[in-house]
């Protein structure tokens, strides 16, 4: 096989340069010469001792041919010298391995004959050899000869065997009692109600037994190749036996093509042709074989799909029956095993059948079968001591010959029990010696005249079989390593099986057929186990990942089903329902007829008739027959490789799952469009309890899925480097939502604890509310968790670091005015006059106003997943909080800050942020000391305090009661000068109190001042500035409200809010 592959191929038969000297050798096979040859072997003469050593494993392997030939055909000769008597029913193991030995010699000498290379090997290496070693090899002669003598083998076989005729004849002709029982129709098979169990209840406990054991589970494939081969050597006893000629058309018959070798095959009516047209007087032989032909032609590919209907039906109720009632495998083990003997004949007769049709309709070799064959295997395995259990009884019972009574009286039952491990291989090799030994002319106890004793033996010998041999009867009966060399139908076979979910429950049984596979090597051929063990390992591997992916697509099928009907209950569908319920309570007359009722979810449910069948129960039931296929085994061995077909399921729910959550945000990049995180959480739950609901189908720990694939959408990418609904929904939150605050299209209400959007001329393309609010940040903390919400706000950090730095570089401009103001404060002139010296006071405002912002959003996020934590662990959560609300204040800073770290993570607002802090202490300045840090940070809470009246003269600086807060955001300024206050003075180990404190004697005193103001157009809002005062100290835990009284009369204050009540009525009236 390996020279008849183009890959495989020894180099030398392709090599150009020794083309001319490979013709030359075969023109002249098997004659050597070497003389007056040069030019065409000058070539051979450099290359010749690579030759000899590459090729020395092809050339003895035809050594080996020959030899065998040679053992063969003396023991033919032996056993024609005793005159062994052949039975198969009587002496069954010396009539099988007789006829083995025929049909193996013949296959042998055929598959040598088809090796087209085979001259231009042989004669290679003795021509190296003879320039070598200046002669040709030993055994190059008889091997030369064997080869041209067997150019048509079988008609040099037919002349070999005309002496072994007799033997040979007798020894087909007792199959005429076995064979045509095997070979019957679907038909006869359905009325003799074949291998039913339950056909007859009242024998269902009864011992299925046989006078003939061994040959009920006798492959009919191997009885077929003994047949045909056997009479093609012995055909003149055709003429004479009209036995042997009823054996012979049966056959025929059946099939069209035997097999020689794997996926070699013999088209027995051609050879058979091919053969007797050259002897006189056959012509009516030649007839039957045209006739047979025929009627195998259209009756053969019918018959044995009749007989593929009847096993599949007749396999399911005994693989049924018996897992009901394992017991009854002990006594009905025979049924067990002709089942299984039969139905792999089917498949190998369908697959050889199907790879070499010779008729045009193509409907009879194609099937879906293959399936409940495998699982039964599976119920013998396990069940095996109740098998060997009962076949103690029999052996006890069978003491006939004394050589076998002392192995036979020594078992009892509870040797089993105790788990014992038995060996009757010498017994049954002392039973092939007698048979051997009784069988011969001369024997003094002829087993010819006893056949009783023959039959009961073979009794005997089955059930040794099955106490110690089980797994080699199985082997026997079932193997179907020879899909190994189908793969093409196999997959195919596969494919059509998973595609029909009446079959998909099979499914399994394809990658268990791949561990047959390593028993179809030999010891005697080490070197194909790597290239056989590799094709197992990938056709499994592709076998269970295809099993796995058909079910994570119903899986999925099933999710979006689910998920649909989810969205049905999302609040945003009850406004239709809503005015439908006031137009009715109303009673609007209206002249038409009012909109037809939108139907409610849960309707889907309510089914007048079962018979009615929608998408989702057919997506269940095909989902719970793979299922059933994917659970059926917890792991298989293939060539020292374990698989275990459910973690390929989990491993593609995991990635699905992934790629469903990202993919159900519905993120857009170009239009900045997201899904709503409240509704995101509905459809992840609604698929998580789809998923949940898989571990009713197979034994997975969906659990483990969950925590996989959840956890890594908390990091900013998953394991496979791909965005994570984390980062999407962090960059949305970032570069739209906040983005857009900045640009003055979205206000912060805290009154709503809310971005809510503002009437502009460019309407947005969402709604702010709808992403902010209260329910819709819980959701967000739901699905990014802490790990998630960590990183939001780390990423919010950063866009706060990168403002302060810019607002570092504006205080370094004005850094020697700002000095000057740090200490006029209490001289108004001074300081207007150096107010007027400040660059940037709107950039500063603006800055700080962003920053405001952000950490007004963080605060949503943080008491959003306080609240969610509070539900989900509110001991340990309440346990953080009592931890930092109980911090001593002398507490050294590293440990106060790993407190609020603590806190931070769990939601719980912070004196100082902690996160804040890590972000601001990451900037490096060149050159600058801390001393210069430090009196930059101090001189922007300068900067703001009297940045503070130009607010004033913005229209959009009006307080708003219903939103407590100011249209353009002011009022965030209240939360950026705290935490930025605590921040940089923690980093900068400053005073946070008394910073702060000089920031409201600065802030209150230039305020103060806008009150003596006379135009209109800079005070408009001064109440509504003033008010940010009261914001500050109410937002921060350093200053109290007896510290501003100090700086700023209560009474303006009071004023200020009683104005802006006053602005706010007639305003709206």
């Amino acid at each position: 096989q390996a020279c008849g592959d183009p890959k495989a191929k020894p180099s030398y038969l392709v090599d150009k340069n020794l083309e001319s000297a490979v013709k030359f050798i075969v023109r002249k096979f098997p004659a050597v010469e070497t003389r007056n040859n040069n030019q065409q072997l000058a070539q051979l003469q450099k290359e010749k001792s690579e030759i000899l050593k590459n090729l020395a494993l092809y050339y003895f392997t035809f050594v080996d041919v020959m030899e065998f030939k040679d053992h063969v055909c003396e023991l033919l000769n032996t056993i024609d010298a005793c005159q062994v008597f052949f039975d198969i029913t009587v002496n069954f193991d010396l009539t099988k391995n007789y006829l083995d030995l025929v049909v193996t010699y013949t296959t042998l000498m055929t598959i040598l004959s088809r090796i087209e290379e085979r001259k231009a090997i042989i004669g290679l290496y003795n021509y190296a050899h003879e320039m070598t070693h200046g002669a040709s090899d030993r055994e190059y002669p008889r091997l030369g000869q064997m080869i041209v003598d067997y150019e048509n083998p079988l008609k040099k076989m037919m002349e070999e065997f005309v002496p072994h005729g007799k033997s040979l004849s007798d020894a087909l002709i007792s199959l005429h009692m076995v064979y045509p029982r095997r070979n019957l129709s679907a038909d006869q098979w359905r009325n003799a109600q074949l291998l039913s169990l339950i056909s007859a209840p009242s024998t269902m406990l009864n011992p299925a037994q046989s006078d003939t054991m061994p040959c009920e589970y006798l492959s009919l494939d191997t009885m077929e190749k003994w047949i045909v081969f056997g009479f093609i050597l012995c055909h003149a006893v055709l003429n004479s036996d009209a036995a042997a000629l009823t054996l012979w058309k049966l056959a025929l018959q059946s099939s069209t093509c035997l097999c020689l070798f794997r996926d070699e095959v013999f088209h027995i009516h051609k050879a058979a042709e091919d053969l007797f047209v050259n002897i006189r007087g056959y012509n009516k032989r030649i007839n039957d074989i045209r006739e047979c032909k025929e009627q195998a032609l259209s009756h053969a590919g019918s018959m044995h799909r009749e007989r593929r209907k009847f096993l599949r039906s007749a396999l399911k109720e005994l693989a049924t029956v018996l897992a009901d009632q394992p017991g009854l495998l002990g006594p009905k083990a025979l049924f067990v095993f002709m089942a299984l003997s039969f139905a792999r004949d089917e498949i190998i007769w369908l697959l050889r059948h199907a790879d070499n049709i010779q008729k045009k309709s193509t409907d009879d070799f194609i099937d879906k079968y293959a399936n409940i064959h495998t699982c039964t295997n599976i119920h013998l395995y396990t069940h095996s001591n109740i098998i060997i259990t009962p076949f103690f009884f029999y052996l006890d019972e069978s003491i006939i010959m004394s050589s076998f009574v002392n192995t036979m009286t020594s078992l009892s039952v509870k040797q089993v029990e105790d788990g014992e491990v038995f060996d009757f291989r010498g017994m049954r090799l002392d039973w092939f010696r007698l048979q051997a030994y009784t069988s011969v002319s001369k024997a003094s106890l002829g087993i010819a005249d006893h056949k009783e004793l023959g039959k009961m033996m073979n009794t005997i010998i089955f059930h040794t079989k099955m106490v110690d041999s089980l797994v080699e009867m199985l082997v026997e009966t079932s193997d179907l390593s020879i899909f190994c060399f189908y793969s093409r139908a196999f997959e195919k076979m596969f494919q059509q099986c998973l595609e029909l979910p009446s079959q998909s429950r099979h499914s399994i049984c394809f990658p268990l057929l791949c561990t047959h596979f390593m028993s179809c090597t030999h010891e005697l051929c080490p070197e194909e186990r790597h290239h056989i063990g590799d094709r197992s390992l990938s056709l499994c591997n592709m076998f269970l990942d295809e099993m796995a992916k058909q079910a994570r697509n119903l899986i999925t099928d099933i999710c979006t089903e689910q998920c649909t009907l989810s969205d049905q209950l999302l609040p945003k569908h009850c406004a239709k329902t809503i005015s439908q319920a006031v137009n009715k309570k109303s009673k609007k007359a209206t002249g038409k007829k009012g909109e037809p009722e939108r139907e409610k979810p849960g309707v889907e449910s309510m089914r007048k008739n079962r018979l009615l069948v929608t998408n989702l129960d057919k997506l269940h039931t095909a989902l719970s027959e793979l299922c059933f296929s994917i659970n059926y085994v917890p792991n298989l061995a293939v060539w020292e490789h374990t698989f275990t077909p459910r973690e390929y399921l989990t491993s593609h729910l995991e990635i699905r799952f992934t790629k469903s959550i990202v993919g159900m945000t519905m993120y857009n990049q170009a239009t900045q469009e997201i899904a709503k995180p409240s509704e995101l959480l509905t459809s992840v739950r609604a698929y998580m309890t789809v998923l949940q609901s898989i571990e009713n189908y197979v034994t997975i720990d969906i659990t483990r899925v969950f925590n996989n694939v959840l956890l890594q959408q908390t990091q900013h990418l998953d394991s496979h480097g791909e965005p994570t609904i984390t980062s999407l929904y962090t960059n949305w939150y970032l570069e739209t939502l906040l983005r857009q605050v900045s640009n003055g299209h979205i206000a912060y209400f805290p009154a709503m604890k809310a971005f809510v959007n503002l009437p502009t001329e460019n309407e947005l393309t969402f709604n702010a509310e709808e992403y902010s609010d209260i329910s819709e940040m819980r959701s967000l903390s739901e699905l990014l968790g802490p790990y998630g919400m960590k990183f939001l706000s780390e990423s919010l950090m950063w866009h706060i670091s990168s403002q302060v730095a810019e607002l570092k570089k504006l205080v370094v401009e004005n850094m020697e005015v700002l000095t000057q103001m740090r200490t006029s404060f209490d001289k108004p002139d001074h300081m207007a006059a150096l107010f007027k010296k400040l660059t940037s006071v709107d950039s500063v405002l603006k800055r700080m106003t962003i920053i405001g912002v952000i950490l007004s959003f963080r605060s949503l996020a943080q008491e959003a997943l306080r609240d969610v934590l509070s539900c989900h662990i509110p001991f340990l959560v309440s346990s953080v909080e009592d931890f930092k609300d109980h911090i001593p204040r002398e507490t050294d800073m590293k440990v106060a800050m790993n407190v609020y770290e603590l806190s931070s993570a769990a939601g719980l607002p912070c004196e100082i942020d902690p996160a804040l802090v890590v972000a601001l202490s990451s900037q490096k300045s060149e050159n600058i000391s801390p001393e210069e840090e430090y009196k930059i940070a101090c001189l922007l809470m300068v900067f703001v305090a009297v940045s503070l009246p130009t607010l004033a003269s913005n229209v959009m600086s009006q307080y708003s009661p219903a939103i407590e807060g100011h249209c353009n955001n002011i009022h965030c300024l209240a939360k950026a000068i705290n935490q930025i206050a605590a921040a940089l003075f923690t980093i900068h180990k400053g005073s946070i109190e008394d910073r702060l404190k000089e920031f409201l004697a600065l802030a209150s005193s230039s305020l103060l001042k806008i009150g003596q103001e006379t135009d209109k157009m800079t005070t408009r809002n001064r109440e509504s500035v003033y008010l940010l005062l009261d914001m500050i100290v109410q937002e921060s835990p350093f200053l109290t409200m007896d510290l501003l009284e100090s700086c700023f009369p209560y009474v303006l204050l009071r004023n200020a809010y009683h104005a802006v009540y006053k602005q706010s009525i007639s305003a709206n009236a």
